[in-house]
């Protein structure tokens, strides 16, 4: 009789577990990844980064805490309130890089080939920008808080035309263009 009640109980504890447990993935993948927000103290764009795996463990055994691991503003203003923490809570998803940047890709066409952008997937190759300075480089190779002004700048690129300005442009020598053979 003691077996089986202690059987129940192990089961049961380990039902609990597995809850906490999918509790914490699920808020881990939810505040990964950096974010773009509005710095409650200088109204400028920061490029910050939740402590999502601190989270996560926290959410094990009670409410979770929520800091930042990472701001492009530290280590000047590390000690700051990180008022920041309420935009990542109301919008988590709005304000990650990467929703940012597929909105911005959405719609538009290479700058080069005109080969229009569907949905990104961040498995693909990334795209690239191109600026005035005729020089392409892909979005991810830059500073995220430097994004949003980049971004009204740039046009876009899409990874093969990134790829053939990038031979061009490194190794002029070894490259050919020619013309296209009509069929």
């Amino acid at each position: 009789m003691a077996a089986n009640i202690f059987m129940v109980l192990l089961v049961l504890a380990a039902a609990y577990f597995t809850y906490r447990l999918a509790g914490g993935l699920r808020l881990y993948l939810k505040l990964r990844g950096k974010r773009l927000v509005a710095c409650p103290e200088t109204d400028q764009v920061a490029a910050v980064e939740v402590a999502a795996g601190t989270a996560a463990l926290e959410s094990l055994i009670g409410t979770p805490h929520l800091r930042l691991s990472e701001c492009s503003r530290w280590p000047e203003r590390e000690g700051c309130g990180q008022d920041c923490l309420k935009q990542v809570k109301t919008a988590p998803e709005d304000c990650l890089v990467w929703t940012t940047i597929a909105k911005w890709y959405e719609g538009r066409h290479c700058a080069y080939c005109r080969k229009p952008f569907g949905q990104l997937k961040w498995h693909d190759h990334n795209p690239a920008l191109i600026g005035a300075n005729r020089k392409t480089v892909q979005w991810d190779e830059i500073p995220p808080e430097k994004l949003p002004e980049v971004l009204k700048t740039h046009w876009p690129v899409c990874w093969n035309c990134h790829m053939a300005e990038t031979l061009r442009r490194e190794y002029p020598d070894m490259v050919s263009d020619q013309p296209r053979k009509s069929q």
